[in-house]
């Protein structure tokens, strides 16, 4: 009797879209050489569509036609897969931008090779493990409903739209709920490095989840600021 002989599993498929034709030609070589399958595209104009057979979106802001912004706010609306953004911009206003636009990781031009694989890493694991808390199941924090394996999110009822990131920020809180969680931890979880006291993915993930939680951003009753320690998911495990 034959026995068919187990199927190796794909590589990650990245989504790089970069207007500089050499800088895309280097990174998709270097990611190819690590193990990932990468499609290059030069503008955003057909990035939705190709974003239909990949893992992860590797996004430059500047783009000529469609900018990165856009693409990125329209990707997000199609799709809950991974985004990070690459931009020439530094500064505390363009990361902040970049996340609420619906990116999960931000990273500075010139790019740094080792980096870039590094992130895109941290983003794919994080995207194929639901979580590292705690058993698949139904979790529940009052009004708040987490389903660990469709990853479906409910609030009184009414289901939330959330991004990889943001699911995973938030299930970390809820399994914790009722203790402070520190911005490491919280860090580590989005990025897989530690907060480095400069960084504000964190509280604008928090932002953008009170935002769709209807929680007040001045006296937040759900998630709240423990100063100088984390954040806080009010409320009693149930599951």
């Amino acid at each position: 009797m034959h026995r068919t002989a187990p199927q190796p599993a794909r590589p990650p498929r990245v989504l790089l879209i970069e207007d500089d034709v050499r800088l895309a030609r280097e990174v998709a070589w270097f990611l190819g050489r690590n193990g990932l399958e990468v499609n290059t595209l030069h503008r955003g104009e057909l990035a939705v569509s190709a974003a239909n057979d990949v893992d992860i979106v590797v996004l430059d802001w500047m783009l000529p036609g469609l900018d990165g912004l856009s693409v990125c706010r329209a990707i997000r609306a199609a799709h809950p897969l991974p985004i990070l953004m690459l931009t020439a911009r530094e500064g505390d206003a363009s990361e902040v931008r970049a996340l609420e636009e619906g990116a999960d990781d931000y990273l500075c031009k010139p790019v740094r090779p080792g980096v870039l694989l590094a992130r895109i890493r941290a983003l794919l694991r994080r995207a194929s493990s639901p979580s590292d808390a705690g058993p698949a199941g139904t979790l529940r924090v009052g009004a708040l409903e987490l389903d660990d394996q469709r990853r479906e999110v409910f609030h009184a009822g009414v289901e939330l739209t959330l991004t990889d990131a943001e699911y995973a920020l938030l299930h970390l809180l809820a399994v914790q709920a009722g203790t402070v969680v520190s911005r490491d931890a919280l860090s580590m979880a989005l990025s897989g490095r530690p907060h480095d006291g400069l960084d504000r993915s964190v509280d604008q993930y928090i932002s953008r989840l009170r935002r769709k939680l209807g929680d007040s951003g001045r006296a937040p009753r759900l998630l709240k600021t423990v100063r100088g320690e984390g954040y806080l998911l009010a409320g009693t495990v149930q599951r």
